[in-house]
């Protein structure tokens, strides 16, 4: 869903991606101490700086594929790096959501679940050579539904958060399932 706004962000952070000349790895490990000092704010019962780190997090994972992008050094282990980044560090963030008591933890469990599966049929489908980026619970999705569960649970009550995780596993298994539709489909077409 939130695919369709590259354009636009990518209009944003060419300038800023073209005046960064460092490499985009070390980019991406910091967008992964990003997600673990997110992990940690909300461990600690800090709804308000562990969504800040999710933006943050969030930000700096854009960043690296448009630097690696603009500088002509995008590499395989570079999209295998920027992954692997990514699963580690949704699971720091549900993580930390669950240890800070903001969500049963059976719901976080799932909802963890949800985010890995959704990846790996992803993978699985590429793997078998079919473009699989569909689906309503993307990763940019999923961490703006944390985000906005942090921020309205900080100002509003804390329960948000908990209601936040239990949609991210909605969606992310919703999502696994349509990528799993799509693939059958792509693979009767063959």
């Amino acid at each position: 869903m939130l695919d369709k706004l590259r354009p636009q962000v990518k209009i944003l952070l060419d300038p800023l991606a073209e005046k960064l000349n460092i490499n985009p790895n070390i980019i991406t490990i910091i967008g992964l101490i990003l997600s673990v000092i997110s992990a940690y704010m909300f461990a600690t019962g800090s709804l308000l700086l562990g969504g800040i780190f999710i933006g943050l997090s969030g930000f700096v994972d854009i960043i690296d594929g448009a630097v690696a992008r603009k500088h002509s050094s995008t590499t395989p282990f570079g999209g295998i790096l920027d992954s692997t980044s990514d699963r580690f560090a949704d699971a720091f963030i549900l993580i930390g959501i669950i240890y800070g008591g903001f969500v049963n933890w059976i719901i976080g469990i799932l909802a963890l679940h949800a985010s890995l599966t959704v990846s790996y049929v992803r993978a699985r489908a590429e793997s078998e050579g079919i473009k699989c980026n569909v689906g309503i619970a993307e990763r940019p999705e999923r961490l703006v539904i944390l985000m906005a569960g942090a921020f309205l649970g900080y100002i509003f009550n804390p329960i948000i958060m908990g209601l936040a995780v239990a949609l991210v596993m909605i969606l992310g298994y919703l999502t696994v399932l349509q990528r799993l539709i799509h693939s059958q489909n792509e693979l009767k077409d063959e």
